[in-house]
């Protein structure tokens, strides 16, 4: 047997569509958002541990200018990066010290609009650091 539809129940059944689709879709919207804003920030976050790692491997084991050797190399490995990222780099000049070197990492946050609506601070930017720690390296 076939079943009929009055036009009545095709127009409230449409409108409802409209109505879930109208709920659902800013919902999407912001999860897609939040998706992009961790994406962004986990790359820079990585892309920040590889270049202090770099950074304080190459300053270790340098004979000369351990230093320059390692910031140069950071930025060799920042290059791919996305934000901005300040290094910094302590190196001693003896054999057996400890290189450090520091790599800060800022993405920008696209909900900080939104957290301000919900009375939270100024949120524009994500931030991070990631520390590598190498032991200098005396032959």
């Amino acid at each position: 047997m076939l079943k009929q539809f009055s036009l009545f129940q095709y127009i409230s059944s449409a409108r409802g569509d409209m109505v879930e689709g109208v709920i659902v879709l800013p919902l999407m919207a912001l999860i897609a958002l939040a998706l992009v804003n961790l994406s962004l920030a986990g790359y820079a976050s990585v892309t920040a541990n590889n270049a202090a790692n770099m950074a304080a491997r190459t300053a270790s084991v340098a004979q000369s200018d351990p230093v320059g050797q390692g910031l140069a190399a950071a930025q060799h490995a920042l290059q791919a990066g996305i934000g901005e990222y300040d290094v910094a780099l302590a190196a001693p000049a003896s054999p057996g010290g400890q290189v450090t070197a520091t790599v800060s990492w800022r993405v920008p946050n696209f909900f900080g609009g939104l957290l301000r609506l919900f009375g939270a601070g100024s949120g524009d930017v994500i931030s991070g650091q990631a520390v590598a720690v190498f032991r200098k390296e005396g032959w």
